[in-house]
């Protein structure tokens, strides 16, 4: 069956890259709703689906765009939060052009949707199945869509800082596995891009409280690391958000090396161009059980810094 929330969800916080105050309300939805975000700071309240056809190719974050060009961006933790406690209805309501970063992972979305609570709607549940592999290339990055029976996330980093290196993680996402093994992880930056960031005009609202900040083999966030492998970790998170873009659950495994939020949308771009490479199934019990929010609790966050 499908779902949505029980009550409204406050956050309040500043955004990421514009360094505006904003406020999110999480909103119960009808059965088929999907995810929308309304900008309720705009006259008309204009409507944005959280859907991979609405998405602005972007590096460093997801951003979405309706036909009028209104944009919502950095969308990915909040989306992942929603995928991972099994959340397919929602209305968003934002008063500003961008998600807020909290503590740059999805722990405090993840927090509130539990708090919450999620409940069944009288409509049934489908799933898209992947039947053969989809994969995109770009320069040194890989993604891949491959069938499975449940939603597998196995992704590898390689970086020059010593802080970070190679990391690589296999999950299955089914039962809880996003709440007690992801949502706490958060964004990372070199420190050497914190700079160039900002003579761009991006990351204005980024301090040591919402992001892992790395140099060499130094980890400047006080605190240090939640996870010894924290940035792949976040790198599976951002991926789980994208992929959550295709409009309903997955039943496959995504594999990415290098991949990020521009990867990922390609590769949704690439699997709905070819319907040889999926099939919608109709989600029984059996199906349902294998999906990520299913089983999720308040017991899980217990897992969770």
């Amino acid at each position: 069956m499908q779902t949505t929330l029980q009550t409204d969800v406050v956050f309040d916080g500043t955004g990421l890259h514009s360094g505006v105050p904003v406020r999110v309300v999480l909103r119960p939805a009808a059965a088929s709703t999907g995810i929308v975000f309304r900008r309720t700071d705009l006259s008309d309240t204009p409507r944005l689906a959280a859907t991979w056809d609405n998405v602005i190719v972007s590096p460093l974050n997801t951003r979405l765009t309706n036909a009028d060009g209104v944009t919502v961006s950095t969308i990915e933790h909040l989306m992942a939060a929603l995928a991972g406690c099994g959340v397919h209805n929602a209305l968003i309501d934002i008063d500003g052009p961008e998600v807020p970063i909290l503590d740059g992972s999805a722990a405090l979305f993840v927090r509130g949707i539990v708090r919450a609570g999620v409940t069944r709607l009288s409509a049934p549940l489908r799933a898209i199945e992947i039947i053969k592999d989809v994969t995109v290339t770009e320069g040194g990055a890989v993604a891949t869509l491959s069938p499975a029976t449940t939603l597998q996330i196995d992704f590898a980093i390689d970086f020059a800082d010593a802080a970070i290196g190679r990391q690589h993680k296999v999950l299955n996402l089914a039962n809880g596995t996003f709440v007690r093994e992801l949502c706490d992880s958060r964004t990372f930056c070199r420190s050497s891009d914190v700079d160039h960031m900002r003579a761009n005009g991006l990351a204005l609202g980024g301090t040591m409280e919402n992001a892992v900040v790395v140099d060499g083999d130094a980890v400047l966030t006080p605190g240090g690391l939640r996870h010894r492998d924290e940035a792949v970790r976040h790198k599976m998170l951002d991926a789980l958000g994208d992929l959550y873009t295709a409009g309903a659950p997955i039943l496959g495994r995504y594999s990415g090396s290098r991949s990020g939020h521009a990867m990922t949308n390609k590769l949704l771009r690439a699997l709905f161009a070819d319907p040889t490479a999926w099939r919608w199934v109709d989600c029984d019990a059996k199906i349902a059980a294998r999906l990520p929010g299913v089983g999720v609790s308040a017991a899980d966050l217990y897992a969770v810094a």
